[in-house]
């Protein structure tokens, strides 16, 4: 038997442990994201990679795109870290990506000149496809209905924990020797993956994976240790895998096969994966354009804007991003409360705000630079203070939503694989927008914020009419809320009222009666799919018992 100490752990210390892990592995992402933007600033990196001379930057579109070669992999990462989750487990994936993230850390610390920061970063994007496919999947998977998104929201407090080490390691290094600047903050990318990787096998697989992958008791038995060490006759497991055992038998149907998502899901009838994938991938666009990699990654350049000098630029950013820190903790209190719909719209209103009043308060502070410094530093210091108005609305009502999203509107068999979707819309909204934003920065300066101040009216009303609720929901339920063959949420909710009403409000009937009108099987009587009893450790359902009996 494989070493197992989690065992010796209580229900509860095992599901705390396992949030531990998810939050290590999270921090490098946030870590990585707000690194690059000061280190490729300082005169080291500059030197070695060539986008200018001393600590002016004059190539912003070659630094723009080593930005975006991380980015690159990662399409490529989450897509085959997807199909590597869905088909070897959670935590032989994860593993997988914690050793390339490691490899390419260690070689971006090392890079002797662009070409090869440039493969470092496609090493290092590769590692965290897997990650960000896989971690927010198995957080997902491990949470209840009822708070799946406050759990989820203190897990995802580790990412902007990343943003702020980042910063704040930056800021620490500034003084130092000229290539320390910059290889100490790259190099020390290596530890959390370091972590990751040497405790992965130490911790149980998901159950949600090992059902859908028949080792049914397996999964039975991790589900009761981490519910609370409950017994297998315990009414809610025994819910639970009611639950689960609707989808189970979907896991190898053709529906699940990437290309056929990717073609618009033209197996999939009422389930209507391909527009799951639609909606997930263009969830992360929308939160990548909104303006928040502005803010946290080229934080230094944003403050230099306000006219604040390199030193209150570089420990203002480090302090704006613990404000996110603070934010993310916070949405813990409203993202189930609220839901994820009612989140973003007040997320998308404050920011569209906050992003008008620092675009105009720094188009006032730069035209009294030379007139009226007095009121030119004050008006500055008036727009930063709306920075911070942004990241920490952003932080409680928009990043929790947007990536537990993609993990819940997708069916058991084959959530990591099409999480790979919302992957592929973070990796090209960040690739695109961190390509970008320095050459926006220094050709049209405020203007860039009037610009993502706009993309957040823009995509108020995409959530309100394209994007159903799913907090509070269990993740079989989910499949329930895309039946219709209209986009619009309130078809789909209306549908959905119709399906559970036809099953006799049982919803885990209603699921497998749906998977079975997929299938082409629509004559079956709702009563196989219940639980009869439990015999020797093992759930018994009639559709165990072969207890078929058709519909007169």
């Amino acid at each position: 038997m494989a070493f197992q100490p989690w065992r010796a752990l209580p229900g509860r210390g095992v599901l705390i442990l396992l949030n531990l892990f998810s939050a290590v592995a999270l921090v490098y992402e946030g870590y990585n994201q707000g690194v690059y933007g000061n280190v490729s600033g300082t005169p080291g990196f500059i030197a070695m990679s060539k986008i200018g001379y001393q600590s002016m930057v004059t190539k912003t579109t070659k630094q723009g795109g080593l930005a975006a070669a991380y980015y690159f992999g990662a399409i490529f990462g989450g897509f085959i870290g997807g199909w590597f989750g869905d088909k070897f487990g959670r935590k032989k994936g994860t593993f997988t990506g914690a050793v390339l993230s490691l490899i390419g850390s260690a070689l971006q610390c090392g890079s002797i000149n662009s070409n090869m920061f440039i493969c470092a970063r496609i090493i290092a994007g590769l590692g965290i496809g897997f990650i960000n496919v896989l971690i927010p999947s198995w957080v997902s998977e491990l949470s209840e209905a009822h708070d799946r998104g406050s759990n989820f929201s203190l897990v995802f407090v580790s990412n902007f924990l990343g943003i702020f080490l980042a910063n704040w390691i930056n800021f620490g290094t500034r003084n130092s020797d000229v290539n320390f600047q910059w290889r100490f903050p790259l190099g020390f990318m290596c530890i959390p993956m370091l972590i990751v990787a040497f405790t992965v096998f130490f911790i149980p697989e998901s159950p949600r994976w090992l059902m859908a992958n028949h080792r049914r008791s397996d999964a039975i038995d991790i589900l009761c240790k981490i519910r609370g060490d409950k017994n297998i006759s315990d009414s809610a497991i025994l819910k639970e895998v009611e639950l689960l055992e609707a989808v189970v038998e979907a896991s190898y149907h053709k529906r699940n096969n990437y290309l056929n998502i990717f073609l618009g899901g033209r197996y999939s009838g009422k389930l209507h994966l391909g527009r799951r994938a639609v909606l997930g991938l263009a969830l992360q666009q929308i939160q990548q354009w909104t303006g928040i990699l502005v803010m946290v990654s080229w934080a230094t350049k944003l403050f230099e804007l306000a006219s604040f000098d390199s030193y209150k630029a570089a420990w203002m950013s480090g302090l704006l991003n613990t404000f996110g820190v603070i934010g993310t903790a916070a949405a813990a209190l409203v993202v189930d409360r609220l839901g994820r719909r009612k989140s973003l719209q007040i997320s998308f209103v404050i920011q569209g705000l906050s992003l008008f009043l620092v675009a105009a308060l720094i188009k006032t502070s730069q035209d009294r630079v030379t007139s009226n410094p007095s009121e030119s530093r004050a008006l500055g210091a008036a727009g930063s203070a709306f920075t911070f108005s942004f990241v920490f609305f952003f932080t409680m009502f928009n990043i929790v939503p947007c990536w537990i999203y993609g993990t819940e509107i997708w069916p058991q068999e084959v959530r990591a694989k099409g999480y790979s979707f919302t992957i592929l819309g973070w990796a090209i909204g960040c690739g695109m927008t961190t390509f970008v934003i320095p050459i926006m920065l220094a050709n049209i300066g405020w203007w860039a914020f009037i610009f993502f101040g706009c993309m957040n009216v823009v995509v108020i009303p995409i959530i309100h009419f394209f994007y159903p609720e799913t907090a509070g929901r269990s993740l079989e339920e989910v499949d329930l809320l895309f039946t219709s063959d209209s986009p619009l949420v309130s078809m789909n909710m209306a549908e959905y009222d119709r399906r559970v009403a036809e099953a006799g409000g049982n919803i885990a009937v209603a699921a497998r009666m749906l998977l079975d009108e997929v299938d082409g099987e629509t004559n079956l009587d709702p009563r196989r799919f219940s639980i009869v009893s439990v015999e020797g450790g093992q759930v018994k359902t009639r559709a165990d018992m072969s207890y078929v009996e058709k519909i007169e």
